[in-house]
């Protein structure tokens, strides 16, 4: 397979990092230096959460990740969900969700919840296609839910 999903290793805090940035910097047009610091030490900032990376084994390199944080023993959080901008639209998103989603029942989650800017047109679209059901909208972020 031409994609191979994988735990995030020290070794990736580069190339995973630089992958968020630019994919944050694409969307809105500049960075906010003050946010972010959890990508200085991805290894530390989520050890207790499921990183998963999506590794192109014919382009050797890292074109999408995201990651599950328990939030509690029933429920958890989809976050820094990112797909390399070239790539998008080709599945890789979608192997990472259900990726997740399968680390959150072998977890014995039975809520999955997230948040992404409510101008993000794509990323809303790509959630609610994945039967996240939008719960609610505050402050310019928009917010989902999915029972598993």
């Amino acid at each position: 397979m031409e994609i191979r999903i994988a735990p995030f290793e020290p070794r990736d805090q580069l190339e995973v990092k630089q992958l968020i940035l630019a994919g944050l910097a694409e969307h809105f047009g500049f960075l906010d230096p003050t946010k972010n610091s959890d990508l200085e030490d991805i290894a530390t900032s989520y050890a207790h959460a499921t990183f998963l990376v999506a590794h192109s084994q014919t382009e050797r390199c890292i074109v999408g990740c995201g990651a599950l944080v328990p939030r509690s023993p029933q429920h958890g959080e989809i976050v820094r969900m990112s797909v390399r901008n070239t790539r998008r639209g080709q599945g890789i998103g979608t192997m990472l969700l259900n990726a997740l989603i399968d680390a959150a029942h072998a977890q014995g989650m039975s809520r999955i919840i997230l948040e992404t800017t409510e101008t993000w047109d794509d990323a809303i679209a790509f959630y609610t296609r994945n039967q996240f059901r939008i719960t609610h909208f505050s402050n310019g972020e928009v917010y989902f839910e999915r029972w598993l």
